[in-house]
């Protein structure tokens, strides 16, 4: 038996290239088909005449149309301020976190990812009652009048903004914090040393290296918050692009201008992304440089550890505040959180309720399916990228890499809306022939898990770039020499080393993919087919105690989805951030 080197590269074993190149060809007909098939779709009708050739005719009439162009405007206005909002909020928070050391440090810094638990527009869902007319806010100002305030007419946009950026800010923070840790502290030393002040080593040293985690942070915030579309709905904005593409679906099948719409999104988003990692990005190894010594934090203590901890109080305390909404909207008898600070009578009947009710229970019974099966995808999908991107010499490896991050790229709006065109184009080619499982109308459920997995791969993928990258090849390799199959190389050596990162990203995936807004809003289109955001959206419009179950809804999810968050981050502590890098 001929021994393989046990430093030997890839290509020294004559039976991984085959291999990985079968791997390959899989990946691309996996990304060809349920990631460049949608957004192809989606342009072509976006561009095609009624006679069948190109046409700029859509595009132009969003432009000329005051009603549309002003709802992309406003999308615009949202993302901008909500970064910035983003922004505003998570500098201070990454900088206390990874410079200093203080009295419940770790604490506060897990509660900072409690936003990730729920989908803004469930938070908004608890707003709703709380920037009421009469509602709890109102009675927290004096002397507001008979009229009460109307917080959710002449301050809709502030209120979308708030609950958006209280809900994207840790995307931001997490790359921050990601950069910050991985700076070299001489660099700071040496600029304080020829007399440099704190402020000017901020801004010329610290925020240029910390440049491309920032910018891709924020190019996430923007993406997420220009394409958002539970949230506006849920505070009645309906002039934002969002909005009006989902008011739009029963004329799709017809009208091409929803398709336009969304090739405008897709366009804009898509120029953020390339500006994020073209222009503005180096790649993050390079701007993040290696610490040439040890860079422990400051200790502080008494009255300093007390005002660092503050901001993280005041920005926790802001960030619960929708999940509190909700929890007390759902603990609230009916009508009984009106002209009063605090609800006048508390009910568990909610909670019961939305057990019984046959749509909520099945809600969740359904998303838990769903989501369950689609990380079972995208962790068979995510582990072959992985062996691809870190373990062959394959050509194109590095193309697999970006196309595994596509999903944080493009708008989870415009996949959605991709694979609703598909399924369209298939009942206009096949008709009455169409198999059940295309047709969203018929059975949703199949295009649901897919698009679930397909959003949610990025984690996955991430997660076991990062196992594989800290587990030495060296035990593959005497597998190998002993004789062992690939598949038990896989099974036996790797899979179990890399477990935790598995573990980690499949967490997330799933918590994600149980909370996914505009896939479920957009492909659930049969009421025995919701999965548990769609049931949210559908209850809450009922009268009568509609928003109260609906919320007891969102904290049955919140209780499931904090327990995945919390798991994952203890398998991943400090390397969470890396998840969320585009």
């Amino acid at each position: 038996m001929r021994l393989l080197p046990i430093g030997g590269a890839n290509r020294s074993r004559p039976r991984a290239k085959p291999l990985h190149v079968g791997l390959s060809v899989l990946l691309y007909v996996f990304f060809a088909i349920f990631l460049v098939w949608p957004i192809i779709q989606i342009v072509a009708v976006g561009f095609r005449s009624k006679s069948g050739g190109f046409t700029l005719a859509y595009v132009h009439l969003i432009f000329k149309d005051h009603v549309l162009l002003r709802g992309l405007m406003n999308a615009l206005l949202v993302a901008a301020l909500t970064s910035l909002v983003a922004l505003a909020i998570s500098i201070p928070l990454a900088i206390l976190s990874t410079r200093y050391e203080f009295r419940g440090r770790s604490f506060l810094t897990g509660l900072l990812l409690v936003p990730l638990v729920l989908p803004p527009f469930v938070g908004a869902l608890g707003m709703r009652l709380f920037l009421g007319r009469f509602g709890p806010l109102t009675h927290l100002v004096p002397f507001h009048g008979a009229l009460g305030i109307d917080w959710l007419g002449r301050l809709r946009l502030v209120g979308i903004v708030v609950v958006e950026a209280l809900h994207f800010y840790p995307l931001l923070l997490l790359n921050l914090q990601a950069s910050l840790a991985n700076l070299d502290p001489a660099m700071e030393q040496a600029a304080a040393n020829i007399g440099a002040s704190r402020w000017r080593i901020f801004r010329k040293i610290i925020i240029p290296l910390i440049r491309p985690g920032m910018f891709a942070g924020l190019t996430l915030v923007l993406i997420s918050s220009f394409t958002e579309l539970g949230t506006p709905l849920m505070f009645s904005y309906y002039t934002i692009t969002p909005v009006q593409v989902f008011h739009q679906i029963t004329d799709v099948a017809d009208n091409p201008l929803p398709y336009a719409l969304v090739v405008v999104m897709l366009i804009s988003s898509s120029l953020l992304y390339v500006i994020g990692k073209l222009i503005l990005g180096r790649s993050y190894e390079v701007a993040t440089t290696k610490a040439s010594i040890a860079a422990g934090p400051t200790r502080l203590s008494g009255v300093k550890g007390f005002f660092a901890a503050l901001p993280f109080l005041v920005i926790i305390a802001l960030a619960l505040l929708p999940h509190i909404s909700v929890l007390l909207t759902s603990l609230s008898s009916t009508g009984a959180w009106y002209k009063s600070i605090l609800p006048r009578s508390f009910t568990l009947g909610h909670f019961k309720d939305a057990l019984v009710d046959e749509l909520a229970y099945g809600s969740i019974r359904r998303s838990i399916q769903y989501a369950a099966l689609a990380t079972a995808v995208a962790l068979i999908v995510g582990v072959a990228a992985a062996i691809i991107i870190v373990r062959s010499d394959v050509r194109g490896r590095n193309l697999i890499d970006a196309l595994s991050m596509l999903p944080l790229a493009v708008p989870g709006l415009v996949l959605a809306f991709g694979y609703l065109a598909i399924s369209i184009s298939f009942k206009h080619t096949m008709g009455e022939r169409t198999p059940a499982w295309l047709d969203v109308q018929k059975y949703p459920a199949f295009l649901l898990i897919i698009a679930y997995a397909a959003r949610r791969l990025p984690y996955v993928v991430r997660s076991a770039v990062a196992g594989l990258q800290q587990t030495p090849k060296d035990l593959e390799l005497a597998g190998a020499n002993l004789g062992a199959s690939r598949f038990t190389i896989l099974r036996r050596i790797t899979i179990p080393l890399i477990f935790a990162n598995l573990i980690a990203g499949g967490l997330l995936a799933f918590a994600f993919a149980m909370l996914e807004v505009s896939d479920s809003l957009i492909l659930a289109q049969r009421t025995d087919y919701y999965p548990i955001t769609k049931a949210i959206l559908d209850i809450s419009q009922r009268l009568g105690d509609g928003m109260y179950v609906a919320a007891a809804l969102g904290v049955w999810a919140m209780a499931l989805l904090t327990l995945t968050i919390l798991s994952a981050n203890a398998f991943l502590g400090k390397k969470m951030g890396a998840i969320f890098r585009i």
